[in-house]
């Protein structure tokens, strides 16, 4: 495997500024790089500083760009310190103490081609390349980005515009090459409760022998993302190097992919896109292939889940964008197999790291608890991924999925990661759960036609999930299930009081189950 880092130029501004001494400011500012200066610091005075403002900052041979943030209390930042937020001081890479300096940041020079966007202009392929640069290095400002985010979300991109964004955001960061073919990934554009398939898709690839460095996310607004709950069972933040050794060894991982610099411009995007709740069909076509491209990637099975209550509403909505996915895909030269599945309900029985870990560890036990549909869906998922190997015949992908499973071999390839990764002590028969827990009683007899995804998601936060791995929800019925005036739908576990009240509010409000009177209301969902 070999890797090439993008290195932001060294800024020419000459060492001539006093020195200010370096000083860890304990706020965690998520993905903005910012710095804090006393007003009554002589630098700030002299320089003409603004708050809010870029500044350059540099020391032993390193620079950093931030936004300026100004301070009246000596508690915080004194005369002679200069203050770094705790993204910003980690960039930088100094002890606390060092000697630094600070200056005015030259403005981005992409900032016309930002202006046309907002005016509603077609931007070019070398726009979306200077935009993005100048957002990888930190040059954007929140306010900048925000304009951006929402600019390409309301302008909606055409496939060209989409396609230069995917380019751009892959050609920043480090780009990985395992020297290998083919590199196989999965992903799924979310928007599901539990539906923890690649915990299990990734282990049957891997024993069948195909390479698939899985790097996932942690959960932003769901109640857990595959990183979190596979921290149930191991280590998720190895150092690079031992990542790669892992992946060399078992031909897979299950990392967060967020130490791995892969297309960092997309992760701060992230960082305005997700409390804005704006995530349009160019820019997540854009995010994800292109971290997929960068991760070295060859072939990419993409999970698209249709459902009332999912992120893709209606079909045509997800013909559209698979047709957006395999444009965007084919000119990357990423190869691409889209499928459309079953968004109607939760996947699997377990909403949180702890519950989802147990189905994950019934699944490749084949115990006869495990959730028949987040079984089922991940054999379907790794029938197709398994059918990217050219050995593999078209249609047989499935038969050795089942069979990889059963007979164990995927049981033992997950364990072999797990200690590779740093084992945790893990007991699906026994899984610590939070300790305060309530059950949501069926209010009426009947049978259940629907499940709201995003009532049970909310839920489970409410409940303290992914930050307490044992909160979350735990699914008693699924969709056609008859059930009694009286008997739990389901139950929710909590580590604090406040947050059992939070939740159980929520729940009597809606519970997020609707029962109706016969089994034929359920016929009106498509089955796909």
């Amino acid at each position: 495997m070999t890797t090439a880092d993008s290195v932001p130029t060294p800024s020419e501004t000459p060492n001539d500024t006093p020195l200010l001494r370096l000083k860890r400011v304990a706020i965690d500012t998520y993905r903005e790089n910012v710095a804090y200066l006393h007003r009554d610091c002589a630098i700030y005075r002299a320089e003409g500083f603004q708050a809010l403002s870029k500044v350059e900052i540099r020391a032993n041979g390193r620079r950093i760009l931030a936004t300026l943030n100004v301070v009246d209390d000596a508690c915080i930042v004194d005369r002679d310190q200069l203050g770094l937020s705790e993204d910003a001081f980690a960039q930088l890479g100094v002890d606390d103490g060092h000697p630094t300096r600070v200056s005015q940041a030259e403005p981005p020079s992409s900032i016309p081609a930002l202006h046309r966007k907002i005016a509603g202009e077609r931007l070019s392929h070398d726009d979306y390349h200077a935009i993005v640069k100048d957002i990888a290095e930190h040059r954007y400002s929140k306010i900048e980005l925000t304009a951006f985010v929402v600019a390409t979300n309301q302008g909606e991109m055409d496939r060209e515009e989409i396609y230069g964004l995917t380019d751009a955001m892959a050609a920043v960061g480090r780009k990985l090459d395992w020297l290998a073919h083919p590199v196989v990934d999965k992903h799924c554009v979310g928007g599901i409760p539990g539906n923890r398939t690649s915990m299990l898709v990734v282990p049957i690839v891997a024993a069948h022998g195909m390479l698939c460095p899985k790097t996932s996310s942690r959960a932003i607004t769901s109640p857990a993302g595959t990183a979190d709950t596979m921290e149930v069972l191991a280590n998720v933040e190895p150092p690079f190097e031992r990542l790669s050794e892992i992946v060399r060894e078992h031909r897979a991982c299950l990392a967060w992919g967020g130490t791995s610099d892969l297309s960092p411009a997309d992760d701060v995007l992230i960082s305005v896109e997700r409390p804005l709740s704006i995530d349009s069909p160019g820019q997540m076509v854009a995010s994800i292939i292109s971290k997929k491209v960068a991760a070295g990637s060859t072939h990419l099975l993409l999970d698209i889940p249709v459902g009332a209550t999912a992120k893709v509403r209606t079909i045509p909505d997800a013909q559209r964008l698979r047709k957006l996915f395999e444009f965007v895909a084919k000119r990357m030269g990423l190869t691409i197999d889209v499928v459309i599945t079953d968004g109607r309900q939760p996947i699997g029985n377990g909403i949180g790291p702890v519950l989802e870990a147990r189905d994950v560890m019934w699944v490749l036990q084949n115990d006869h608890r495990a959730p028949h549909d987040l079984r089922q869906k991940a054999l379907r998922l790794a029938g197709r991924m398994l059918e990217f190997d050219p050995d593999v015949r078209g249609g047989d992908g499935y038969a050795i999925a089942r069979d990889i499973l059963e007979s164990g071999r995927a049981l033992a390839k997950m364990k072999a990661i797990i200690e590779a990764q740093g084992a945790k002590p893990f007991n699906p028969d026994a899984p610590e759960l939070a300790p305060l827990s309530y059950e949501v009683l069926a209010k009426r007899d009947g049978i259940v036609t629907s499940i709201d995804n995003l009532q049970l998601a909310r839920i489970a936060r409410l409940a303290g999930a992914p930050k307490v791995q044992g909160a979350g929800v735990d699914m008693l019925h699924k969709l056609g299930d008859s059930v009694r005036a009286g008997e739990p739908l389901y139950r929710v576990y909590a580590a604090y009081s406040a947050d059992l009240a939070f939740a159980q509010q929520a729940s009597e409000r809606s519970s997020g189950f609707i029962l109706g009177e016969t089994v034929t209301e359920t016929r009106q969902f498509v089955e796909f």
